[in-house]
């Protein structure tokens, strides 16, 4: 008799045996209150624990969101990844973890549009449903947009990624912070400079963190698209999702004509976000993955515009 034929015979237990063979228990007697309003709450605790905690809550939390954008596709579902916090004053132990997924469910029955108003709204109406002066919530996001060839004016999408960040209090209001991670393509001086033909060019991600000013109008301007704007149109060129061949010849050339250090990418990014109306404080990075490098060359820099009043 072969093995398959010694399976087929094979009498195994009923799987309540099965589960006692892998350590599964009886379950024991049950004396604890299984109605909310009788349970302990440890969280609710008040006594003196030491200290005031600046921010507790919970993170990673991946949810599909819709996403409005000035540029096509106008409308799109993506999924979000939050944190979500408030702080806790000395007198209370803790705080309750699960109103945090309740908000955002509840919000997710409403249907969820990703922008900074709605965002604002939920934080404070979180700190209410903690009973708390403050909250916060942070979302992180691939945002998606339609890029043509130069040329051949064929599309396809591309895609940066971005971050809202919003913190509430009772008594200062709100404070919004945006980030947008764009590619772009560089091109080395350098290199063009010392070559007798060609010079070597790498893929460059662009970080642009900034404070929105307290006026900011989400409905006249796309921040997703003007501080995309403000890394691409700095760049030596910018990347294509479809290049035919004469959209790779005026892609490549418009590189080599606009050769870029990443210290000069910072710089013209920052000028950029400089001269937004809506952009308080600012900070740039740009890493480029070099091409004849096992290193990443990286510049950044940090500003605020409230420093020229002082």
């Amino acid at each position: 008799m072969n093995q398959t034929e010694l399976n087929k015979n094979k009498q195994l237990p009923n799987k309540e045996e099965r589960h006692k063979l892998f350590g599964s228990v009886t379950p024991g007697p049950r004396t604890k209150p299984v109605e909310k309003s009788k349970m302990a709450d440890l969280q609710n605790s008040k006594k003196d624990f030491l200290f005031d905690i600046d921010m507790v809550g919970i993170s990673n939390v991946k949810h599909p969101i819709t996403i409005p954008s000035q540029l096509t596709p106008e409308i799109q579902t993506t999924i979000g990844t939050f944190s979500f916090g408030s702080s806790i004053s000395q007198g209370s132990k803790g705080t309750n973890m699960s109103r945090f997924t309740e908000q955002l469910d509840h919000y997710h029955r409403q249907g969820f549009a990703v922008d900074i108003e709605t965002l604002k709204k939920f934080t404070e109406e979180l700190a209410g449903r903690l009973n708390e002066s403050d909250s916060e919530i942070e979302v992180s996001f691939p945002w998606f947009f339609e890029r043509k060839g130069p040329y051949s004016d064929l599309a396809g999408m591309n895609y940066a990624d971005a971050t809202i960040k919003v913190l509430y209090d009772a008594e200062t209001g709100f404070d919004v912070t945006v980030t947008l991670t764009g590619k772009i393509t560089t091109l080395c001086p350098c290199s063009k400079e010392i070559s007798e033909y060609s010079a070597h060019n790498q893929r460059g991600n662009v970080t642009m963190s900034v404070k929105l000013t307290e006026d900011f109008d989400e409905q006249t301007i796309d921040w997703k698209a003007a501080l995309l704007e403000a890394a691409e149109s700095n760049a030596s060129a910018r990347i294509h999702p479809v290049l035919k061949r004469p959209d790779e010849k005026m892609v490549t050339e418009q590189a080599y004509e606009n050769p870029r250090f990443v210290e000069d990418i910072v710089r013209l990014v920052a000028a950029d976000l400089y001269e937004y109306d809506f952009v308080e404080a600012f900070s740039v990075e740009c890493r480029n993955e070099e091409s004849i490098h096992l290193h990443d060359a990286v510049a950044s820099l940090n500003y605020d515009k409230k420093s020229e009043a002082q």
